[in-house]
């Protein structure tokens, strides 16, 4: 399952809903991202998530399906947020589960490279410096290509 929006969310009430009635579930990984107050040596005042409304959605979507094929999951949830946040909030959440701890920490790293190499975001951030778009990272992109088959 996959949701983008602008509001935040809670994790406890995410997990609680995405697992309520299947105990064949053995474990379950969650990943938060935050908006740090910081990038570089830079602080960050603001950050505001930009998207395409339904190529994100489809994005993530495939994103979401390509681990249920690689991984026995039980469930998994992306939830992404856009627009305007602050240090602190919440970015981005996801949520693996299945019989086996180790499909749901694979499966949740390999959501994580993905949604930060393919998903259709664009972040701003702004500061004392001014406002700059976040340019793409060699870091991400080689955790990403690990996934490659």
């Amino acid at each position: 399952m996959i949701r983008v929006q602008a509001g935040d969310f809670d994790i406890g009430a995410e997990i609680t809903a995405l697992t309520r009635g299947k105990t064949h579930i053995g474990g379950v990984v969650t990943f938060t991202g935050l908006v740090r107050d910081f990038a570089g040596d830079a602080a960050i005042g603001t950050m505001t998530l930009e998207h395409y409304p339904g190529m994100t959605e489809r994005m993530l979507a495939d994103i979401e399906a390509e681990a249920n094929r690689r991984w026995p999951l039980d469930a998994s949830l992306i939830v992404h947020r856009h627009g305007p946040l602050m240090p602190g909030d919440n970015i981005v959440l996801v949520i693996t589960a299945s019989a086996h701890r180790q499909a749901a920490f694979e499966a949740a790293e390999f959501l994580v490279d993905w949604l930060k190499t393919k998903a259709p975001f664009w972040k701003r951030e702004a500061g004392p410096g001014g406002d700059r778009w976040v340019e793409a990272k060699d870091a991400d992109d080689e955790a990403a290509a690990r996934w490659h088959k």
